[in-house]
């Protein structure tokens, strides 16, 4: 007879004792998510995507846009490639008191395609991120996922109107993934 092997369950305190080995440490519902370091396109992309995102965020009271904030929900901890979120004050800044993001941007690898998708995607819906935006440099798209609606891929104009903005922006996904 054979017997299932048992995933360890990780928790937050162990995930911070790890060393700082240049890897990405994430914890899902007691899952361990290991990224390497980026490619450089990653990183373009994400160069460019701010770029994007930064004027129409500023001009319209949406926060700010980090890299690599820290999202802590129901025992999980992950680090977003980007996300827009309200600013808050810089002395009392606490990854667990922060707002939940208005948006979360994941840029797909080899490596984190799966878990971007499933494990990820699903804390984010849970912990009601208003969208999601996972840009896939395979397939030039940009796919938006919001709560109770389908999903969107994207491959030419892409608009966000976040409940609180005046306006909505629009650019076309193609230079971004050039």
């Amino acid at each position: 007879m054979r017997m299932a092997t048992l995933q360890k369950r990780w928790t937050l305190e162990e995930v911070h004792g790890l060393p700082d080995d240049g890897n990405r440490y994430e914890l899902v519902r007691g899952e361990l998510l290991v990224t390497p370091a980026p490619r450089a396109s990653h990183e373009i992309i994400l160069a460019r995507l701010h770029e994007v995102l930064a004027p129409f965020v500023r001009e319209n009271g949406l926060g700010l846009v980090f890299h690599r904030a820290v999202i802590r929900f129901d025992g999980s901890e992950v680090e977003p490639d980007l996300t827009v979120q309200q600013v808050h004050s810089i002395t009392d800044a606490n990854w667990d008191t922060a707002p939940t993001p208005s948006l979360v941007v994941e840029v797909l690898s080899d490596v984190t395609r799966r878990r971007d998708l499933g494990v990820k995607h699903v804390l984010y819906l849970n912990a009601v991120v208003a969208e999601c935006w996972v840009v896939d440099e395979d397939t030039k798209t940009i796919r938006e996922i919001r709560n109770a609606m389908p999903d969107i891929a994207v491959t030419g104009e892409m608009r966000w109107r976040p409940v609180s903005a005046a306006e909505t922006m629009v650019f076309d996904v193609a230079p971004l993934l050039a």
